[in-house]
């Protein structure tokens, strides 16, 4: 056996020097070794773990009478299983149990998670509304209350279903306000990663966070805000009244090594870097790529340089998505190499697939990233890999970079995380976060309200959007559309230039109901105007983009590699097709309701509706439920064959998404699995992972 004295003593000076980051360090590297050479566990070191606050961690069998009890003391009902806190998370949760508004910082292996469940399962609050960043964490988080707390609670994650008598409302910040109408009043808001609501951290969508924060916080008796990496909070309309709390308490040991030092050395090139790594380290790996080009770069070099990894589950992934995507497309060779790809365009259940196999022992052994793993999931690895110093276009901020190596080790599963730098980290800033109002928050704000926080500018703002779009379109109108429930993700600067652009032009609004005809070659100069109106907002040349939208409207009737083969005469790849699906289910069917409600409006007349195109466009034209049920995990694909073979009617609109998933598990997997034919091997590897996410534990 190992002799720890030394150590021991270490971390005894630690402790007796105050300083219990480096203590505890030393407590996590020791649980580490003796985990990896399977020793016996020395009793002083429980004594440790206590004094440290690790109490998860302490061993009962060697435990003294006072640490068992500490064990016991600090258990909790998680939802349906006990869980021992370590002694922050007690902390959290006894301000949050006191009534307490908090927003806290905590590094992403605190497990934050833990406290949400527990707080639910002791209090059993009526309405829970949570924010989270992404459609994938909303499923993940979905998944993981449906388990505990779906026998109680109805979790709700799409618009438009009907509450319970409990509910669990999860959505990202864009759907958050839907419910603003239904609920009277929500028990706890919490925001998880709510420093998305600085323009610093996410410009392209704060403003929607910012505003959902605004309007839930009204009617929220409590409110728990969550992040990582910040130091200071700064008080605004946003977070007015709220307690911040930075708690530095890790659970794992991040062991960095500066790789980027070595390379360019004696012909040492990065590549050559992320092989050794590669070879050296057989753990789960993330590589973070910084921008798509990155991606590119690292997935044909693992193609080249990686073996065929002997999985029969891989294998039949890897044919599975030759036969329903592409054959040449890289993913479908990286995965024989036990490589996947993780971005934000792709379809959400294949992104969901991906992370479920990489959680596999015999599935996915690296994944390549941009910075939606940290956004989209909260998947560990035992390795974090550096390849560039990037976050898209911009440099890697120290904020983000410590995001991105927090997802290295795991609490029991991975004492230590070691992460490998293959270019130099970004410099170590202390973050300070300030949730700023500005003037496109305009239409979302009452002055009158909330004049103690706003300054005389920002008052001055809100009073200058409301006297101009009076102008504009009346008093009448204007006050239909700001309570428009439509218009409550909308920036006052787009509300502005589209009210512009149609009461100067309507002769360029004129043919809109065209797009409601059923013939796609009558949407040309309709969609050609609706793209004028904001230049550039898609993002996408004009043409490429219309049809594109043109094509899909086949996206139910036809299949992926014919959608495929049909659109590489506009050189659209499969790539594409991602972003620019993306973008017509978002920002293009966001721009298509605004020019909808301030055109009906100003002409009402003439009775233009086009609600059943913009329907249509942000389901990608296809059935809704089919397109709600991908973000429950379940592929488009699958779902057309379920449909066809008579077993469900997916395009019955009158049912909604929980209707569909009440009949699914109503019927059970095993009855789908074996009654319908064409479903193989990994269509059901697949259907198992969506039943998993949609039954309950007990």
């Amino acid at each position: 056996m190992t002799d720890y004295f030394g150590v021991m003593h270490d971390i005894n000076d630690s402790i007796n020097a105050g300083n219990m980051s480096d203590a505890r360090n030393k407590v996590i590297q020791v649980l580490a070794e003796i985990d990896k050479k399977e020793e016996e566990f020395p009793e002083v070191l429980n004594h440790f773990i206590r004094t440290v606050g690790l109490y998860p961690y302490l061993n009962y069998e060697s435990a003294s009478w006072q640490e068992r009890f500490i064990y016991e003391s600090f258990k909790v009902d998680i939802g349906g299983s006990k869980a021992t806190l370590h002694r922050e998370q007690s902390l959290l949760l006894k301000k949050l149990l006191e009534k307490r508004d908090i927003a806290v910082s905590a590094p992403t292996s605190f497990g934050k998670s833990f406290v949400i469940d527990s707080f639910i399962s002791m209090t059993q609050p009526t309405n829970v509304v949570i924010i989270v960043p992404t459609i994938a964490l909303t499923d993940e988080t979905r998944r993981r209350l449906q388990n505990k707390f779906g026998n109680i609670y109805k979790i709700i994650t799409t618009a438009d279903v009907e509450l319970s008598k409990k509910n669990i409302l999860i959505f990202p910040q864009e759907r958050a306000t839907s419910y603003m109408s239904k609920l009277e009043s929500i028990d706890i808001l919490i925001v998880d990663e709510f420093y998305k609501a600085s323009r610093v951290h996410d410009k392209e969508r704060s403003n929607s966070l910012l505003r959902a924060i605004l309007r839930l916080s009204k009617i929220a008796k409590q409110r728990y805000f969550l992040a990582p990496n910040i130091k200071q909070l700064k008080e605004s309309v946003f977070t007015s009244g709220m307690e911040f709390l930075e708690l530095d308490f890790n659970t794992v040991f991040l062991e960095r090594h500066d790789t980027f030092k070595k390379i360019n050395n004696s012909n040492f090139t990065k590549s050559d870097a992320l092989l050794k790594v590669l070879k050296e380290k057989k753990g789960k790996t993330l590589i973070y790529a910084g921008t798509y080009s990155g991606i590119d770069e690292v997935s044909n070099f693992l193609v080249d340089s990686e073996r065929l990894k002997e999985s029969h589950l891989l294998r039949d992934f890897s044919s599975w998505l030759s036969e329903n995507y592409e054959r040449n497309w890289s993913l479908t060779n990286m995965v024989k190499r036990g490589c996947g790809l993780h971005n934000g365009k792709l379809h959400r259940s294949l992104s969901q697939l991906q992370i479920k196999l990489f959680e596999e022992p015999l599935g996915i052994d690296r994944l390549v990233s941009t910075s939606s793993i940290i956004e989209g999931v909260n998947t560990s690895a035992e390795n974090v890999i550096i390849w560039r110093n990037k976050n898209g276009n911009a440099n890697l901020k120290d904020f983000t970079y410590k995001n991105i190596i927090g997802r290295s080790g795991r609490m029991f599963r991975h004492f230590i995380g070691h992460v490998y730098l293959l270019e130099a980290p970004p410099k170590e800033e202390e973050s300070q976060l300030e949730l700023e109002f500005n003037e496109e928050l305009a239409s979302s704000i009452d002055e009158s309200l909330h004049s103690e926080q706003l300054t005389k500018e920002q008052i001055a703002k809100i009073i200058a959007y409301r006297e101009e779009m009076t102008e504009i379109m009346g008093e009448d109108s204007f006050q239909r559309i700001q309570s428009d429930e439509r218009f409550s993700d909308s920036d006052t600067s787009i509300i502005l230039r589209v009210s512009k652009a149609i009461s100067e032009n309507p002769e360029n609004y004129s043919s809109l109901s065209n797009l409601n005809s059923s013939n796609p070659a009558l949407w040309d100069w309709s969609l050609y105007k609706v793209l004028e109106t904001i230049p550039g907002h898609v993002g996408v040349r004009y043409r490429t983009f219309v049809e594109f939208v043109k094509c899909i409207s086949q996206n139910w009737e036809k299949s992926f590699p014919t959608l495929l083969d049909e659109l590489s005469q506009f050189d659209i790849g499969i790539d594409e097709f991602f972003d620019l699906e993306r973008k017509a289910t978002f920002k293009f069917s966001s721009i298509l309701n605004e020019i909808n409600v301030i055109q009906r409006e100003f002409y009402s007349s003439k009775k233009i509706d086009i609600t059943p195109f913009i329907t249509k466009v942000s389901h990608a034209f296809l059935p809704p439920n089919v397109y709600k049920l991908e973000e429950y995990g379940l592929p488009r694909m699958i779902s057309k064959k379920i449909h066809l073979s008579g077993i469900i009617d997916l395009e019955n609109d009158e049912f909604s998404i929980h209707d569909v998933l009440e009949k699914f598990n109503t019927i059970g997997y095993s009855a789908i699995a074996s009654c319908n034919e064409k479903l193989g091997s990994f269509d059901r590897y697949i259907l198992k992972h969506f039943y998993d996410g949609i039954t309950s534990s007990y």
